[in-house]
């Protein structure tokens, strides 16, 4: 019995009402937490927000099917349209010269509160799917054609997912001896493509993924037509694992489709999201810090001769030089290709600046950098000049990490990974600042100063080798 539909309707209506109700509920209890009556220009305002709100999830295809939606690009979506429409109320209460008449802060507190409750009316809902599933109904069929590289990450990913499927197999036309010979698994060979063609046309399959190589067109472009033929909903996944892919999307060049291989995650909406959260947090972070700093600043003049501050030539955004700011802990003030790396009990190193580089507070001055634009919050740990060029040439993909601006702390550093004296370690650093573009998102910054946060308290001491001054 297929009841995918009913459900689909009921659930996505569900969604819509939540919403609603949830955009209402958190003004009304930020009226009511700050002992504020409720008035008709609240209720105004919270029949706008449900109005440009439920307009804008509905051109963002929020309440569509998320059997095959990441809840991560769901929750992004959500965020960004809610600040859309908090931007729109605010524009329009100025426009309509209202502004004056609502409270700031019952509007702050609305504004933050609302996302919260909008995310997690989502997660309900998708518990309750998740219950429905169990129970075996609204669940659909999904096959594979190829078993093929391409369909291996496929396969594991229906397998951890809860997208509320259930895989018939993998239809290939060559049979379990040939799988095997050309190094393929065959535990999940459900049959031929004839016989996922006629199991589609009598409508015991759902989803068709096709899976083969890129040079297989003709193949593909035979079977789409075939499958044409049939209620399925078919998609092609490219083969473009040969490829480094970071952040990969499709993209349209005067409507002609292409897919981008290098790209930073940061380009539009991102790239706006991301600065916000250096300017908030930066400007935050260096109020807190302003107290320390001056300390920090008179026991350098008090311990050793020379100037208080540092700056080192680094390799930024779109690998352009930038020069950041670093407390200084040693007797020389070495840049460019003359630099030579701190090492473990390296008497250069002051008495206060081995303190210094032990907590980390050395790097406090880059909140200048950040404030300035030239660095960020979180991102891959600027490197040397010199440790620059001479790793470029020995790692796969190194420069790809100067697609985004360097950062204070990075996804490697709350790993572990701090050295740079061997092409192991630098490795593994790169492996982990290209995992954190690929996967990045506010989220993802915010656990990784958390991490940071948890790390300085807990005096764990920074390895030499990681802070070049």
């Amino acid at each position: 019995m297929n009841v995918l539909k009913p459900f689909g309707a009921w659930f996505s209506a569900l969604q819509r009402a939540l919403d609603a109700a949830f955009i209402l509920l958190s003004l009304w209890l930020a009226s009511i937490a700050l002992d504020h009556e409720w008035r008709q220009l609240n209720s105004l305002a919270a029949a706008a927000a449900i109005a440009m709100f439920l307009l804008g999830a509905q051109a963002r295809r929020l309440y569509a099917s998320w059997r095959l939606a990441s809840m991560d690009d769901e929750f992004r979506s959500v965020l960004l349209i809610w600040g859309g429409t908090c931007c729109a109320i605010i524009v329009g209460a100025f426009l309509a010269k209202t502004s004056s008449s609502y409270s700031r802060l019952e509007m702050l507190v609305w504004f933050c509160v609302t996302p919260a409750l909008l995310i997690w009316s989502r997660l309900l809902v998708r518990g309750l799917l998740r219950a429905v599933r169990k129970s075996g109904m609204n669940i659909r069929t999904v096959a594979i054609v190829g078993a093929t590289s391409i369909s291996k990450p496929l396969l594991q990913m229906l397998e951890d997912s809860g997208f509320g499927v259930r895989l018939v197999g993998v239809f290939d036309d060559r049979n379990d001896q040939r799988l095997a010979e050309d190094g393929h698994a065959v535990g999940t060979r459900a049959g031929s493509v004839p016989e996922l063609l006629a199991r589609a046309k009598r409508a015991e399959v759902d989803f068709v993924f096709i899976a083969l190589p890129m040079r297989a067109e003709n193949r593909i472009v035979e079977l789409v037509g075939q499958l044409a033929d049939t209620t399925a909903s078919v998609y092609v996944v490219p083969d473009l694992f040969m490829f480094d892919l970071m952040r990969a999307r499709w993209v349209t060049f005067g409507g002609l489709p292409a897919v981008s291989v290098y790209e930073s995650p940061f380009d539009g909406l991102s790239g706006w999201i991301k600065r916000a959260e250096d300017l908030v947090l930066g400007t935050a972070l260096l109020a807190i810090a302003a107290v320390p700093m001056a300390f920090i600043a008179v026991g350098l003049k008090l311990t050793s001769p020379g100037s208080i501050f540092f700056k080192q030539q680094r390799y930024g955004l779109n690998g352009r030089v930038v020069r950041v700011w670093k407390f200084r802990t040693m007797t020389v003030s070495e840049d460019g290709f003359d630099v030579v790396q701190a090492r473990r009990h390296d008497p250069r190193v002051t008495r206060f600046g081995r303190i210094l580089r032990a907590a980390s507070l050395d790097e406090l001055p880059q909140l200048f950098n950040v404030l300035s634009g030239e660095m960020s919050l979180v991102g891959p740990r600027p490197h040397a000049v010199k440790v620059n060029e001479e790793f470029r040439r020995l790692i796969h993909g190194y420069m790809l990490r100067h697609k985004v601006k360097p950062g204070i702390t990075g996804w490697a550093q709350v790993n572990g990974w701090h050295g740079d004296d061997t092409v192991e370690k630098m490795q593994q650093r790169v492996d982990h600042d290209l995992a954190y573009l690929q996967s990045w998102s506010l989220w993802l910054d915010i656990k990784i100063l958390w991490l940071t946060v948890i790390a300085v308290f807990s005096r764990r001491k920074a390895p030499a080798e990681e802070a070049t001054t």
